[in-house]
């Protein structure tokens, strides 16, 4: 009797360890069929420990290589402000350079459609990357927000759903070239300008949007010339402008092409004394290198660094400190609030599977960095409208001075500014 007491009791305890695990292992079961989770477009599934991929498409070689430079490394800063991490994952970043042409956005975007790891991506630098490589990225589903893209075509209500995962920190250049028309008028009593564009969707918009202001407010445009960004003699160009004898000549391009039309046009007999004005494509250090002293008195149309938020201060000390440098280029606060609001949507639509897994939906992780209030960015209070502008628009001018020059140094203090 004793023994047969002993078995039982033996049964009945493996009996209980074996009901015990089963319950586990069903309650386990049972959390992992509960748990769902769905999206429209598709769900980035990222396993326990492992990297949330986020890209970056910047022009990161080449004449331009400052403006994609100074936005990768917006983006590490506010990567080491995270801690490297968002929701317990390492934060992992590619880049994919550019070219700030429409071949080499279309290929970076290509090349980056193709990885199903990526999350969601900081870029372009240059509008003429964006328009053919933005659709590809959203067909993809992968949503992108822009540092650096202004043109205004790219957030236009007729842009097309093409377009409907694209957002950007950065100004419309709705914003930017008025304020240029207004301060050539208002500041410096001009009466009569010019423009040149490279034919980009940056330059031609910028410079549109000047002519239309700057004729609204009762000035004559004398001439729309182009050149394109690979050539090097722009005499002719400046020799044709030069018969309108304008008083001023408004030139929104970049580096390498905006450097030879400085030189040169203190070159052509008319332009010597003309005023010169840049936008913020050629806001940079390497644009002094291929100026020289002829950049000394030009203006630039650029964002206002003196009304950035209290914590713009601490991100310089935190650039100098890990690069060594001033910022290259005038759009690194915009990349650090790109990157950051990624970050925020990341922490708002991720959500952790029973196993640890990190499920991450493409449409709610676009929904929700177009649902962006009042965040409060380096550059200022950051909303997003519907077609995905999100700055908080305020463009100045600035002076370069020989100091400007012989110290490759950009003017931080605006002389002039609309407000």
């Amino acid at each position: 009797m004793k023994r047969f007491f002993t078995v039982f009791v033996v049964l009945v305890a493996v009996l209980g360890l074996v009901v015990g695990n089963l319950s586990a292992a069903e309650k386990k079961a049972a959390a992992k069929a509960e748990f769902k989770y769905d999206d429209k477009i598709g769900v980035v599934k990222i396993k326990k420990g492992d990297p949330i991929h986020i890209a970056s498409w910047m022009v990161v070689a080449g004449p331009d290589a400052s403006l994609g430079t100074d936005t990768k490394r917006g983006v590490e800063i506010a990567i080491d402000d995270k801690g490297g991490k968002v929701l317990g994952h390492p934060i992992k970043m590619t880049v994919q350079d550019t070219g700030c042409n429409a071949e080499g956005g279309q290929a970076a975007a290509t090349k980056l459609a193709s990885d199903p790891t990526i999350v969601a991506a900081v870029g372009s630098n240059c509008s003429s990357e964006a328009r053919p490589g933005a659709p590809i990225l959203w067909k993809a589903g992968i949503v992108t927000v822009s540092p650096s893209n202004t043109a205004p075509y790219l957030t236009d209500p007729k842009r097309g759903a093409e377009y409907n995962g694209y957002l950007r920190t950065a100004h419309n250049d709705k914003v930017q070239g008025a304020v240029a028309a207004e301060f050539a008028i208002k500041s410096l009593k001009v009466k009569k300008a010019a423009t040149i564009h490279d034919g980009s969707v940056y330059a031609e918009q910028l410079q549109a949007v000047f002519a239309e202001t700057f004729k609204k407010m009762g000035g004559t445009i004398t001439a729309q010339e182009a050149v394109a960004p690979t050539d090097t003699d722009m005499r002719p160009v400046l020799t044709k402008i030069a018969t309108g004898k304008p008083e001023f000549i408004y030139y929104p391009i970049f580096i390498a092409a905006g450097g030879h039309i400085t030189r040169q046009s203190k070159e052509v007999a008319g332009l010597e004394k003309v005023g010169l004005m840049g936008a913020d494509g050629i806001f940079s250090p390497d644009f002094y290198k291929a100026a020289g002293a002829a950049a000394i008195g030009m203006f630039h149309s650029s964002p206002d660094f003196s009304a950035f938020a209290a914590g713009y201060k601490d991100f310089l000390a935190k650039h100098q400190k890990k690069y060594g440098e001033k910022p290259l280029a005038p759009f690194h606060a915009h990349a650090y609030d790109a990157a950051m609001l990624i970050f925020a949507a990341i922490e708002k639509v991720g959500k952790k599977g029973p196993d640890g897994t990190l499920y991450i939906g493409r449409q709610k992780l676009r929904d929700a960095l177009y649902a962006s209030k009042n965040f409060k960015g380096l550059t200022g209070n950051v909303t997003c409208d519907q077609y995905g502008d999100c700055a908080d628009p305020r463009i100045a001018v600035y002076i370069t001075t020989k100091e400007n020059v012989d110290k490759l140094v950009m003017p931080d203090r605006p002389i002039w500014k609309p407000y």
